[in-house]
Parts: structure tokens; sequence; C-alpha cells
């Protein structure tokens, strides 16, 4: 038993070293992820953020928990790209062909999505603090937010997987992600809910990235989080099951 977890680290290690070098040569991904959002906080901020009443001092506060989400939507895109750039050239099929534990080439894939858009997260917060950004939260509050963050980049990964693994053509693997970039832009991730129409409000504040925003900036804001918390905590996790479960399906039949 010891031995066989041995070996699926190694080849763990192998595949998520493999995939993290192609990121480092290709900056731009990491770079495009990056600026889009930042594009977008600088432009709420200092062109609309006067004529959004949100009932805070410090709107940068107040948008950037949805920032931080649309960046991680727009990140897992490139991860479908790889995994059906992977699959178009053969390079499962020639890894199956070695005796290496067969899941490490789609974890490898979703660590390194993990690794990539940590880092856009970290930039993002930086050029916030620099527009203004404050945070009263305490060390538990900034561990918290990072274990949301965490977990909702792996929901959407295991759902780009899905993607990637499926997709006829390169423009389909990385369409899917467009739905989950436009839905912080239907939260309370830029203005309350409260303003919005009867129809479009139900369906804010029944979806997941409201209550995620809402948990997020109630713990960067050090205010009492609630149920926001435990219903973030309950989509997040149950996307990632479900999306897991279809990706290893599609996996196993694909390849």
């Amino acid at each position: 038993m010891e031995a066989a977890k041995k070996h699926f680290f190694s080849d763990l290690g192998v595949m998520l070293g493999r995939s993290m070098r192609h990121i480092s040569r290709s900056m731009d991904t990491i770079v495009t992820v990056t600026i889009m959002p930042i594009a977008m906080m600088l432009l709420f901020v200092y062109v609309f953020g006067g004529a959004i009443q949100t009932g805070t001092d410090n709107y940068v506060n107040y948008l950037l928990p949805g920032i931080l989400l649309i960046a991680i939507a727009s990140g897992i895109s490139y991860t479908a790209f790889r995994l059906f750039t992977d699959v178009q050239r053969g390079i499962f099929e020639r890894f199956h062909t070695m005796p290496i534990s067969r899941s490490t080439l789609l974890w490898g894939h979703v660590l390194t999505s993990l690794v990539s858009n940590a880092i856009s997260v970290v930039v993002i917060i930086l050029v916030a603090l620099i527009m203004g950004f404050r945070s009263s939260a305490g060390i538990l509050d900034w561990l918290a937010v990072a274990g949301i963050l965490m977990l909702f980049t792996l929901a959407l990964t295991w759902v780009a997987a899905i993607a990637g693994l499926s997709a006829k053509s390169v423009d389909g693997a990385s369409a899917f992600s467009y739905p989950i970039i436009f839905l912080p832009f239907i939260s309370s991730a830029f203005v309350p809910t409260e303003s919005m129409p009867s129809v479009v409000r139900a369906f804010a504040e029944n979806q997941p990235v409201t209550s995620i925003v809402e948990a997020i900036r109630a713990l960067l804001s050090g205010q009492p989080v609630g149920n926001d918390i435990w219903v973030a905590l309950a989509w997040c996790v149950g996307i990632l099951l479900v999306a897991y479960f279809f990706a290893m399906r599609v996996y196993k039949k694909r390849v």
C-alpha cells in the first residue's frame, strides 16, 4: 500500500512538473488571465464606481471578491485547452504505454490550474492594495478565504476537464468558460441584489457566486459570515464532486 502511494505521488510530481513547465514557457497565459480582471477592476472603480451605490465608502473592497472569481473562471479555460491539446496529440495514449498511474495525468493539470490561478489571485490582490483595498481580516479569515478560493478553483477545474476531454475543437474546449465568467455579473459581486428586478434578483440570490462572494467579502472585512460560508462551501463541494465524477467517466471513455 505504501509503495502504491509512493508510486502515485512520484508520478504526480512528474506530471505536475511537466504541466508547470508548459506554463513557465508561456507566461502569456497567466498575464492574459490577470490583466483582464485588473482592467475590469480599474474600469468599475474609477469609471463606474461613483455611480454605483453599495452602501460602502470603499468600492474596491466591495468589488474585489467578484473580480477574483472572474479571474479564476478565466484561468480554468486554459486547463481545458491544455487537456484538449494533449488528447488531440495522443499524449495520453503515449503515457498509458508507460508504467505510471493513469489518474496522475489529470491531476497534474488540475494542480497546475491551482498554482497558476493562485499566482493570478495574488497579483490581483496586490493591485487592489495599490488601488486602496484594505482588510481588517485576521490570519484565520485569510486562510478561510484561501480555502474557499481553492475549492472554487478545484470545482471549476474539474468542469474544465470535462470540456477539455470531450470537446471536438479548440473553441469548444474553452467556450464553456464564457457563461461562468458572465455569472458574477448576475450576482452581488458588483451591486447589491436589492437593486435588481424581482426575477433577476431571485436568480442572483440563489446561484453559487453570490454566496461565495458574500462569504469572502464578510471574511475580508472582519464581519460575521453567517450562513453564507456554509452555502458557499456546499456549492463548491457539490460542484467539485459532480464534476470529478463525470470528468473521470469522460476520461476513461476518451482514452
